[in-house]
């Protein structure tokens, strides 16, 4: 017996609402929170914003027309522990408004975006990655 995968529910108006949840808990973490409300000073326009991005991304809708890169980049307060943190919360929202697949979906994008965003701006794809320790023996 096949199973048939069920069809995405995404459309604008899940992902705003995603988008919506994910920000109102940003705006309050305490590792976040701090970085967003000193760059963001009109959340419902940042929101509208990142359901353009989302849209366009998932959707594949052409509504947005930024430079995340350049946005990221202008703000030198972001580190490597602010992506990692940014991914968990992205990771619990999604599975809280968006059926398995669909979560899935969007922590699969939201995961290359990240490490994109990363490298663009020179930080470590992930906290744990360290250079390697390379013990030297020297002879007397």
């Amino acid at each position: 017996m096949t199973s048939m995968q069920e069809p995405s529910k995404l459309n604008a108006s899940r992902i705003a609402l995603l988008v919506d949840c994910f920000y109102e808990k940003v705006r309050v973490d305490p590792l976040l929170g701090s970085v967003f409300n000193a760059a963001v000073h009109d959340w419902d326009e940042h929101k509208r914003t990142l359901t353009s991005f989302w849209c366009s991304v998932v959707l594949r809708a052409n509504s947005y027309h930024g430079n995340p890169m350049a946005v990221h980049r202008m703000q030198p307060a972001i580190r490597g522990e602010h992506f990692e943190r940014w991914l968990a919360l992205w990771q619990a929202t999604t599975r809280e408004v968006l059926d398995e697949a669909d979560a899935k979906l969007m922590l699969e994008h939201a995961d290359r975006i990240g490490r994109s965003l990363r490298l663009g701006m020179g930080l470590p794809e992930r906290l744990a990655v360290r250079s390697l320790d390379i013990l030297t023996i020297r002879s007397a």
